[in-house]
């Protein structure tokens, strides 16, 4: 299984981006979908994730300004990122699980500054 994610960019505080993730196999075969990221110097932290029922869960710190997504059309997993801060730069990763077995994409650096 590979993971692909894509979408990060520069952007100004307040600004939106939509991160996505394509996978070589189903998405929907996986039990359990994610999003993390790491900042330089800081280790990587969880910030959503999806169910295989499609149950959503988000880190406190990300909480009511992003939205985890998944598409059976595209075979894409999404994050919709809102009202974006200097501490959400990171490079984000994609995350997915199926049993005791994780696979990860390769990253998708994120730089809110002005």
């Amino acid at each position: 299984v590979q993971l692909q994610a894509s979408g990060g960019g520069l952007v100004q505080p307040g600004g939106s981006l939509k991160l996505s993730c394509a996978a070589s196999g189903s998405l929907f075969s996986f039990t359990r979908l994610g999003w993390y990221r790491q900042a330089p110097g800081s280790e990587r932290e969880w910030v959503a994730s999806m169910t295989a029922g499609g149950s959503t869960d988000y880190a406190d710190s990300v909480k009511d300004r992003v939205t985890i997504s998944r598409s059976r059309a595209k075979n894409t997993l999404s994050l919709q990122m809102e009202m974006l801060r200097p501490e959400d730069t990171a490079v984000y990763y994609c995350n997915a699980r199926r049993g005791d077995v994780s696979y990860w994409g390769q990253g998708t650096q994120v730089t809110v500054s002005s």
